[in-house]
């Protein structure tokens, strides 16, 4: 029996493969409002390899309009993943009811979500920038197999050009993929400027208390920077358990053994991510005031109206990952950081916390791959860019899967916000920033 007929008849596969289609199809549905045509042309399209047989395999996702909840059988039982206000979509744990969905966190309070103030807008009219930004839609000029949805360049905290792909607009969120863990960051680093938790002390999970414990010594920091020493799969950023089984964060993203000295080496891992968000969760001691932070803290007063944040079934954030957001919500980070954390007067992140995120961090990964290509540095959940990407020094970006980007450009005070549904290598959002700067110093 091939390796591929395998998977599609192992229930346990069968169970990640109707998550994914589960959870994509509620999250790209609700918190978007794509049609089944849409998300299955893209959200579905382009998926593991691993899964593609087995989805194609797959029953539709039957969508309940009025409990917003979808469901996808498969040959063992259904997975299922139901929607709120704010939070998006959780999935239910694999064999759960559709009554489990009633007991899902949610956030109670009524706020009054204000339209925010429109982010300034001064379009340019210059040939170079119009071509640039039109070939990064040409799904050749930056990459094989690249679709880009959206494109907004910001310079000087005005929008000077944008694009969409069709079916796409400003108010159309896509999930962020990694981009979620940049946003992380901020609401950590919002927290820490709140003094309700530092980067240097040990995280002080409940789970590595017990006396001899060694990850009891692992700092906020060591987690910011991925170098919490804590083995993970070998990739670092498959974490199907979560992302797609239905998995609780305390059970799969903090249990891992430590193999390396904290601080000492880099390894990309999705539950380095979560485990920073779970150490908040518990310095916070408060289930709704840990929910409900991210908006009142962040993206309420940036103004990120069309943002969902996306939890586990036991109310932790999946922010590795399972962020949903619009290219104008992800250029109001970008802004905040180009202003030092401080947001129309008021201060929301640490003075020097902008430095702080962009900042190499003592264990990087290394600086090219078996091709020769660049690998970017990092920092705490952002990736570092400089002269060896072409690139003015002190760049850095928000980066995830299939082509999310944001690039901050301190020195030229620009921010690039690229999205999209990569397929194959993948955009070259070095390049493409560099094309950007070029056309915008003409």
């Amino acid at each position: 029996m091939g390796a591929a007929h395998a998977q599609t008849s192992d229930p346990a596969h069968l169970s990640l493969v109707a998550g994914y289609k589960a959870a994509f199809t509620c999250s790209a549905h609700f918190n978007a409002g794509r049609s089944v045509e849409q998300i299955a042309g893209d959200e579905l399209h382009r998926i593991y390899p691993g899964y593609r047989e087995a989805m194609a395999a797959l029953p539709d996702a039957v969508i309940d309009e009025d409990a917003k909840t979808v469901s996808v059988s498969y040959e063992g039982g259904a997975r299922i993943a139901a929607w709120r206000p704010y939070l998006g979509c959780a999935q239910l744990p694999t064999m759960a009811s559709m009554d489990v969905a009633d007991d899902l966190p949610v956030i109670a309070a009524k706020w009054d979500r204000a339209e925010p103030e429109p982010l300034a807008e001064n379009l340019s009219d210059d040939p170079a920038l119009f071509e640039t930004v039109d070939a990064a839609f040409d799904r050749a000029t930056y990459g094989e197999g690249t679709e880009t949805t959206a494109i907004l360049v910001v310079k000087d905290g005005a929008i000077v050009a944008e694009q969409y792909r069709e079916g796409f607009d400003a108010q159309t969120p896509q999930r962020t993929w990694s981009v979620a863990k940049s946003i992380a960051a901020t609401v950590i680093g919002a927290a820490v400027e709140e003094g309700i938790i530092t980067t240097d002390e040990p995280a002080g999970l409940e789970a590595w208390s017990s006396p001899g414990d060694p990850r009891g010594a692992i700092t906020l920091e060591n987690l910011l920077h991925m170098s919490s020493g804590l083995t993970s799969s070998a990739a670092g950023n498959r974490t199907d358990d979560i992302y797609f089984g239905g998995g609780r964060v305390v059970d799969h993203a903090i249990t891992n053994r430590l193999v390396a000295e904290p601080g000492t080496r880099w390894r990309y891992a999705n539950n380095d991510t979560m485990t920073a968000m779970r150490a908040l969760h518990e310095r916070m001691k408060n289930d709704k005031k840990f929910l409900e932070y991210p908006f009142k803290k962040v993206l309420n007063p940036l103004g990120m109206n069309h943002t969902f944040l996306e939890t586990d079934w036991n109310g932790d954030f999946v922010m590795s990952s399972q962020v949903w957001t619009t290219a104008r919500d992800l250029a109001r980070i970008g802004l905040l950081y180009l202003g030092d954390g401080v947001w129309e007067g008021e201060r929301i992140l640490p003075e020097g916390w902008a430095d702080y995120v962009a900042s190499p961090a003592p264990a990087q990964p290394p600086a090219t791959r078996d091709d020769g290509s660049q690998i970017p540095g990092y920092g705490a959940q952002f990736w570092l860019f400089g002269e060896r990407h072409g690139l003015p020094e002190g760049s850095y970006a928000a980066m995830g899967n299939r082509g999310q980007y944001l690039m901050i450009t301190p020195a030229e005070n620009i921010l690039i916000v690229r999205r999209g549904f990569d397929d194959g290598g993948g955009f070259d959002i070095a390049k493409f920033s560099a094309d950007v700067l070029a056309a915008l110093d003409e």
